[in-house]
């Protein structure tokens, strides 16, 4: 796979997750997962990822329009509970960017249309969960709420083994991140040093294809920001 797409800061280390999906075939086609959609169009894609900035301390993983929804994408490997706010700052963010770069007058007397947002979390930590939980912004809130209510959700996928399988047959790029992440895991109950256990695993998946392409080109990177996870 190639990164030519790819959005990637070097001022910092990305996460493997971002590294691998700021890419416009990688995004789509976990956008196709997810909507069970068939969409190709690529050119027509437009990433929006927050990448030169760090915004109240937080980064965004990927976030794309594609038909005309803002998709907004998260990997997670601590449970956070505060995600759906975490996701309604982001948006605020880039809806703000989206409403600049479009010259839109939200004080017009005309409703303005705006990208429908999409907003996943990819958890892969140790907490148990089921395949699909819904976190509601409202179960933050200091007070009941009456008239004017108000939602935000954060709908958290859990990617650890044996979970969501028919979303991981239908994007490849995710099961195989998933087959690298679950080896890696693995590899640390039997080596001494979190270094063997990256390396190794990224070397068994480079020899039985798994992300091979993108692994091969960027090994060195691929290492260096998954020793930066796991420290």
């Amino acid at each position: 796979m190639s990164q030519e797409n790819t959005y990637y800061n070097r001022k910092y280390k990305d996460s493997l997750f971002r590294f691998i999906f700021n890419n416009k075939e990688a995004a789509l086609s976990l956008y196709n997962a997810i909507n069970d959609s068939d969409y190709q169009e690529t050119d027509a894609m437009e990433f929006y990822t927050m990448n030169d900035f760090l915004y109240m301390g937080m980064k965004n993983d990927v976030s794309c329009i594609i038909q005309s929804n803002m998709a907004m994408y998260e990997q997670q490997s601590t449970w956070n509970p505060n995600m759906p706010l975490r996701g309604i700052l982001y948006s605020a963010r880039l809806f703000s960017k989206y409403i600049k770069a479009n010259k839109l007058n939200i004080y017009s007397e005309k409703l303005i249309k705006i990208p429908t947002p999409q907003y996943y979390v990819f958890y892969n930590g140790k907490k148990k969960l089921g395949d699909k939980v819904i976190l509601k912004l409202s179960d933050a809130f200091s007070a009941l709420q009456n008239e004017g209510q108000f939602e935000w959700t954060a709908t958290v996928l859990n990617i650890n083994k044996g979970h969501n399988e028919e979303l991981l047959s239908k994007c490849q790029i995710l099961k195989e991140y998933v087959i690298l992440i679950d080896r890696i895991n693995e590899n640390q109950k039997k080596y001494d040093s979190v270094e063997e256990a990256v390396e190794n695993a990224v070397s068994y998946c480079i020899k039985n294809n798994i992300l091979q392409d993108f692994l091969t080109e960027h090994k060195a990177e691929v290492i260096m920001s998954l020793l930066t996870e796991y420290d």
